[in-house]
């Protein structure tokens, strides 16, 4: 059982740690990042990712029972709401920005492509007409 115990220690552990190291990484890329969208990316990927390692090490630590279940409907609720608040805000960020083609060079690239695609439709219909 001795055994069992210090198992249960190692990978609570080394799942706090994980959770930390994770969240080290995204105040870098908080800090580090100069445009918002990127800065957003950085944030809820940290924290969906670092909260959900840091409170599955702390279910390990608490063992079966209902802190562990409470845990884990936390997780399940981050897991959801994380994501769905950072879309929105991205979505936010890209109506009301003006210039937001200035800080994503992919945007102008994308309605090229487009352009290109439509001209290819129209050739396409035209020899199609033609026959």
């Amino acid at each position: 059982m001795e055994v069992f115990e210090w198992l249960r220690l190692i990978v609570g552990g080394a799942l706090l740690l994980c959770g930390l190291i994770i969240f080290l990484i995204e105040l870098y890329g908080v800090f580090h990042l100069h445009y918002v969208l990127n800065r957003m990316h950085a944030a809820a990927m940290g924290d969906t990712l670092g909260i959900s390692f840091s409170l599955v090490g702390l279910m390990i630590f608490s063992g079966l029972n209902f802190t562990t279940l409470k845990i884990m409907l936390i997780v399940i609720f981050l897991w959801f709401a994380s994501p769905v608040s950072s879309h929105l805000l991205a979505k936010l960020e890209v109506v009301t920005n003006e210039k937001l083609s200035d800080n994503c060079q992919r945007y102008s690239e994308l309605s090229d492509l487009e352009k290109e695609l439509r001209e290819q439709r129209e050739k396409e219909e035209e020899a199609e007409g033609k026959v």
